[in-house]
């Protein structure tokens, strides 16, 4: 729904640190097709707070991974992107 994801957006632009905001516009992206965005929405999570609802962030993001598969380009790349920040 377009205007979830508007709300969702506003919510965030008011409060960036408002991560339950920016992990259910990521799910609302990925549903919609936008992969890459609700990728690098998760990612921010983690970046801004790994351990933030018991690693939800991350555990998506694997959800997401894997429902893509591994042929996916952006898969490879976002792994690229996890392991860089979980173990930086």
């Amino acid at each position: 729904n377009l205007s979830d994801l508007g709300e969702l957006e506003g919510r965030l632009a008011a409060d960036p640190a408002d991560h339950r905001a920016r992990y259910d516009l990521a799910v609302a992206l990925a549903a919609a097709g936008k992969r890459a965005e609700a990728v690098n929405h998760l990612l921010e999570i983690i970046r801004r707070d790994r351990k933030w609802e018991e690693d939800a962030a991350r555990k998506q993001l694997l959800q997401l991974f894997d429902a893509w598969g591994a042929k996916e380009p952006l898969v490879a790349e976002g792994r690229r992107r996890l392991s860089s920040l979980l173990f930086s």
